[in-house]
C-alpha cells in the first residue's frame, strides 16, 4: 500500500512539474504585469515571483482534485485572487507602463487583455458583474490613452523612444487599442 502511494505521489510531482515547465513562464509574465515590477535586471521581480509561487502551491494543494480541470485556469484564478488580497503592496509605482492604474484596474486589463479571458468569464473569477468589468476595462484603456505613449529613455521599448519591444513592466499598447505583452 505505501508502495502505491509513494508512486501515485511521484506521478502527482511529475505532472506538476510538467505543468510549471508547459506554464510557468506565462504565469510568471503575467505576475508580473500585475505587480508592476520590471523583468530586467535578474532578481527584480520578488513580489511578481512571490505572488506566483503562492499560487502555484495552492494549484498543487488542489492538484488531486482538478482531475478533468484546467490547471492553468486554477492557476491563474489563485493568481488573481492572491493579487487582489495582496493589491495594497502593489501600489508603489515602479515606473511601468500599467502604474497609472488601480490595482483592481489592472487585475481586470492583464486578465482581459494578456489572458485573453472574455467578460464574462473574468467577472466569474472576480466575482464581479459582466457590466462593472466592461466598465473597469474601458476606464483602464482610457487612462493608458489618455497618458499617451509613454518615452523611455532607458531604451526599453516604453513607447516609440524605446526599441519597440514591450518591457515587462507593462504592455504595450497595440493599433486599435488592444494591449499586448
Amino acid at each position: 500500500m505505501a508502495e502505491r502511494a509513494t508512486h501515485r505521489d511521484r506521478l502527482r510531482a511529475l505532472e506538476f512539474e510538467a505543468f510549471v515547465a508547459g506554464a510557468g513562464g506565462r504565469l510568471l509574465h503575467t505576475a508580473t504585469l500585475l505587480t508592476g515590477e520590471p523583468s530586467q535586471p535578474p532578481g527584480a521581480r520578488v513580489r511578481a515571483e512571490a505572488l506566483l509561487r503562492a499560487a502555484l502551491s495552492r494549484t498543487y494543494a488542489d492538484w488531486d482534485r482538478l482531475r478533468g480541470g484546467d490547471p492553468y485556469d486554477r492557476a491563474r484564478r489563485e493568481l488573481a485572487l492572491r493579487f487582489t488580497r495582496e493589491a495594497r503592496r502593489h501600489q508603489r509605482p515602479r515606473g511601468g507602463v500599467l502604474d497609472r492604474l488601480a490595482p483592481i484596474e489592472r487585475l481586470v486589463l492583464v486578465l482581459r487583455m494578456y489572458e485573453e479571458i472574455g467578460e464574462e468569464q473574468t467577472a466569474a473569477l472576480l466575482g464581479l458583474p459582466a457590466d462593472r468589468i466592461r466598465a473597469v476595462c474601458a476606464r483602464a484603456v482610457a487612462a493608458l490613452r489618455a497618458a499617451g505613449p509613454r518615452r523611455g529613455t532607458d531604451g526599453a521599448g516604453h513607447g516609440p523612444g524605446g526599441s519597440g519591444q514591450a518591457s515587462a513592466a507593462g504592455p504595450a499598447s497595440a493599433p486599435g487599442g488592444r494591449v499586448t505583452p
